[in-house]
């Protein structure tokens, strides 16, 4: 079988999967039952300072999105950090790491944003026996508005700044939380390599209002009358991590910068998907919260059975495989051309494809009296639309047509001889030339 132990930054766990800092990892007796059911990490929820009492809402404290089906595609909320004391925490972070020593144990750390506040919390969690620390530099509420969270990770400076405090009064590797609020995910990267951070990890949630009450008109959940902004996570975030993952991956300035993937992680698909965009390992938080942390077990085996067809022996040989593929839209070969083909055979005669093509996209879709749907070659773009709204896995398909027959947006023939057609002159789709 496949070997699915992990070394990220030093730090050695049984596998790659961690449960993300978040409420499942908020005490001692959660994260033993995590250990218990696989997980191969943990990182602690947030740890602030002895400051000013954090105090969370008693009301509802999670909004939702759900499909059609009622499966659960993002959480917002509106939780902060551990309003557990920090002494009670410590005590329990020493007593879980000495009894499982062979598991990541990461603390998540925020205080005010000032040498002394982070040379005081390091001191005190030295002798914990964690194996790191995670800057939370990504939480888009309430600490944010006291200039913690996000409110940092949104300054490249401040990260490079707090990152290089933290080097300076600690001997633990340091994993730097990004936050997805920001226009360009690759600035605060760079920041947190310059400062000196052992790893980055992403994203953190996105800022959100995931529904309003049209009854009270407050957004929820709703506090007595009043809603505010929280930070979305769950399924729904994956396809934004993802790119975000990938642009520190290919980016030059972070080459090499190992990467812990967060964002919608439900199944081993996804932690695949994340690996080979560049992540060394994942953490998880939505799936865990919804299914029990005994999905991890799914993980496991999924992961596992995957790489044994691939004939990887390692994780290692999993990371980064993607990141070559990965480019810019002006060098995707624009001679490469597909058709949509329909099975009839699997073909329910719903109709979505011919609606969704007639309607909105290129009417390259025919249909007969007696409902039987066909593709109009010399109409289709290959936009990929009736394959993602057909219900029907597989009944719809983009063939490739061989180079030399057709260019798709014009319907011009494509000499073979030409190296990039739509480059040449003679293209009457290229409007760049015709100029």
């Amino acid at each position: 079988m496949a070997n699915l132990s992990s070394e990220f930054i030093g730090i050695k766990s049984p596998n790659p999967f961690w449960l993300a800092s978040a409420p499942p990892t908020d005490k001692e007796y959660n994260v033993r039952r995590a250990f218990e059911a696989g997980w191969g990490g943990v990182v602690w929820k947030t740890l602030g300072s002895e400051g000013p009492p954090v105090v969370n809402v008693n009301g509802p404290r999670y909004g939702a999105i759900w499909g059609a089906d009622r499966r659960l595609l993002g959480l917002n909320n509106i939780e902060l950090i551990t309003d557990r004391p920090l002494e009670v925490n410590l005590r329990e972070i020493k007593s879980v790491k000495r009894d499982y020593p062979d598991r990541a144990l990461i603390i998540s750390l925020m205080v005010p944003c000032d040498e002394d506040s982070w040379s005081d919390i390091l001191k005190r969690i030295e002798d914990t026996g964690a194996d790191g620390v995670e800057l939370n530099f990504g939480c888009p509420h309430g600490m944010a508005e006291r200039g913690m969270g996000s409110a940092v990770g949104q300054v490249p400076e401040y990260i490079e700044m707090v990152t290089r405090w933290v080097k300076k009064h600690s001997r633990m590797p340091c994993i730097v939380k990004l936050t997805p609020n920001i226009a360009d995910i690759r600035k605060p990267a760079e920041a947190a390599k310059r400062g000196g951070a052992d790893a980055v990890s992403l994203i953190n949630t996105i800022n959100s209002i995931t529904s309003v009450d049209l009854d009270d008109f407050a957004p929820e959940p709703t506090i007595d009358g009043k809603g505010t902004h929280g930070g979305y996570c769950g399924p729904a975030v994956k396809p934004i991590a993802l790119n975000m993952v990938a642009e520190i991956a290919r980016n030059p300035e972070t080459h090499g910068l190992p990467i812990s993937g967060i964002g919608g992680v439900t199944t081993w698909r996804d932690a695949a998907e994340f690996m080979t965009l560049g992540a060394g390992n994942v953490q998880v938080c939505t799936a865990a919260m919804t299914y029990g942390f005994k999905v991890v077990q799914e993980m496991i085996s999924g992961l596992s059975d995957y790489m044994d067809r691939k004939g990887f022996a390692s994780t290692s040989e999993l990371v980064g495989r993607a990141v070559p593929n990965v480019t810019d839209w002006q060098y995707l070969n624009l001679n490469y051309v597909t058709k949509a083909k329909i099975d009839e055979d699997a073909c329910i005669k719903c109709g979505r494809c011919y609606a969704a093509c007639e309607d909105t996209s290129h009417q390259a879709i025919a249909m007969s009296e007696d409902r039987v749907f066909s593709v109009k070659d010399d109409e289709c773009v290959a936009c990929n639309l009736c394959v993602n709204v057909c219900p029907i896995e597989d009944c719809i398909t983009m063939e490739r047509v061989a180079p030399g027959q057709v260019d798709a947006r014009t319907g011009t023939e494509v000499p073979e001889e030409y190296g990039n057609w739509l480059e040449h002159p003679n293209n009457p789709g290229n409007s760049c030339a015709a100029e």
